[in-house]
């Protein structure tokens, strides 16, 4: 019997190296690099500005041949040095947690599986279920809660405030949309002090950012309660809905934790969705000093918090943990004919994360987490955390003890809020003058403060969620802000 003919074909190809011994020695290097990078995180400058002549490796047109796999490496070593400075013991800006040698273990072993956990049954899907059981564990939900990892606090808590919106419409909304809904306006709740990420999930939702509600705060930075209930009976007394209200455990700017019980028992009697923004100090509950704080959380009906913060998992790692599993798939759940599930096979392991959040295409975030809390266990996360509440009350000692600085802010748990003061200027040289000392320690490279608004006052900022941070580091930090000071005070009355 004769062949049939075949056409001639090209050569197949593959994006494999060609010689894998070679890639193999590569990568060595490329590891070697970054353990370096790790290992000498407390050397050098804090932040170092991104140089003109790389930026412009950045901007030339798109390659229609190929760098090579060396010429390639070369750039992303180039990088190393060149990041945000969290990994530094003295990045103290905003929230970021400063990452773990181990997680670089992780990721080299996630991405050489590059799971899908979208769905399906695979070994990746069972490590992302135990994070969801430690989940529930640590915070004492019930056995009827759910959870999924997301990027971050800001998509949790659209995955929770969207349960939330649909749950008011038994959830029809879902397919009729809420201009078909026929219920007045849904309004919900907040502190002043609440991360903006609430005010765009309520956008980004279809409600409206004015449809939130930002309640004033007490002099400890903390939900007024008293106002709070006034807002919903006028709410109410106006016809609109309200149906959420949002906790803030750690506050953005100063640390601030709500009274989680009183927010509970108002919830429970309004019969309001309680959701909590714990984005970093919901995981105090590790810490013995904070967790009698932190009590409400088993109360809440969702709780948005990020591991990349206080447990220094590496970017990124949200989370969303859902009191009730079955309004969680209700809220999301859609299984088209493509993405049908099985008792046995690839397609068991039901039901999937695809329906409990937004997306199909999922990374394999839950193996960083599941090694932190493996390689080092709670006891000593909680260590950590406990020690960052300590250096920031130090720093508080540090900042009283001084005759040029004020603090603008009680320390609530690891953010101290202060004030470089000089004498015969007014309020917005004095603004500047706080802005410019925090910008000289970022560029000088010595330390990486923010800058917030306390009381209308400008504030350096110093936030603590480092496992490198020293007690040292504070005291270089207070004598450079005193002599970056002292250096614009006289600059300025020079120039007078």
């Amino acid at each position: 019997m004769s062949s049939p003919d075949i056409p001639h074909r090209a050569q197949e190809q593959s994006l494999d190296p060609d010689d894998w011994e070679v890639f193999r020695a590569q990568a060595h290097r490329m590891l070697d690099a970054a353990i370096d990078k790790m290992q000498n995180n407390r050397e050098g400058r804090v932040w170092t500005a991104f140089p003109p002549e790389l930026k412009a490796n950045y901007k030339k047109p798109l390659p229609r041949q190929g760098l090579g796999a060396e010429a390639t490496q070369a750039h992303m070593q180039t990088l190393l040095p060149y990041g945000v400075g969290n990994t530094h013991p003295r990045f103290f800006g905003w929230v970021h947690g400063s990452g773990t040698p181990g997680n670089l273990i992780a990721e080299i072993a996630a991405a050489a599986i590059n799971a899908n956990l979208g769905g399906r049954d695979h070994g990746a899907m069972y490590v992302e279920k135990q994070v969801v059981d430690w989940c529930r564990e640590l915070f004492e939900f019930p056995a009827t809660a759910s959870g999924l990892i997301v990027s971050g606090t800001s998509v949790a808590t659209i995955v929770a405030l969207k349960a939330a919106r649909d749950r008011c419409f038994d959830f029809t909304s879902r397919k009729a949309g809420l201009q078909h809904t026929g219920r007045p306006q849904l309004v919900g709740y907040t502190s002043a002090q609440t991360h903006s990420c609430v005010a765009r999930a309520f956008d980004i939702l279809g409600l409206g950012s004015d449809a939130l509600r930002k309640i004033a705060v007490n002099e400890r930075f903390e939900i007024d309660t008293g106002a709070l209930q006034a807002a919903i009976a006028q709410d109410r007394a106006a016809g609109l809905t309200p149906f959420a209200l949002v906790g803030t455990a750690g506050a953005v700017n100063v640390g601030a934790i709500d009274d989680l019980e009183m927010l509970a028992d108002i919830a429970e009697a309004e019969q309001l969705w309680f959701h909590i923004d714990g984005a970093f100090g919901a995981l105090g509950v590790l810490c013995d000093q904070l967790r009698p704080r932190l009590s409400g959380i088993k109360r809440a009906d969702s709780l948005a918090f990020d591991f990349h913060k206080w447990l220094h998992v590496n970017y990124d790692a949200g989370f969303i943990l859902m009191r009730s599993d079955e309004l969680h798939r209700r809220a999301f759940s859609e299984r088209p004919e493509y993405l049908k599930g099985s008792e046995r096979g690839l397609a068991a392991g039901n039901p999937w994360p695809v329906e409990y959040g937004p997306e199909l295409s999922r990374g394999f975030r839950a193996l960083k987490i599941w090694t932190q809390l493996a390689e080092h266990g709670t006891d000593k996360l909680g260590a950590l955390i406990a020690q960052n509440c300590e250096q920031a009350a130090y720093l508080k000692t540090l900042v009283d003890a001084h005759p040029r600085m004020v603090m603008l802010a009680p320390v609530a748990m690891n953010i101290c809020c202060f004030r470089y003061q000089a004498p015969d200027q007014d309020a917005p040289a004095m603004d500047r003058l706080n802005d410019e000392i925090v910008v000289q320690l970022q560029i000088q490279g010595l330390a990486a403060p923010s800058t917030t608004l306390v009381g209308g006052r400008n504030a350096i900022r110093v936030n603590i969620t480092n496992h490198r941070t020293t007690w040292a580091d504070l005291d270089m930090l207070i004598r450079e802000i005193d002599r970056i000071g002292q250096q614009l005070v006289a600059a300025s009355s020079l120039n007078k």
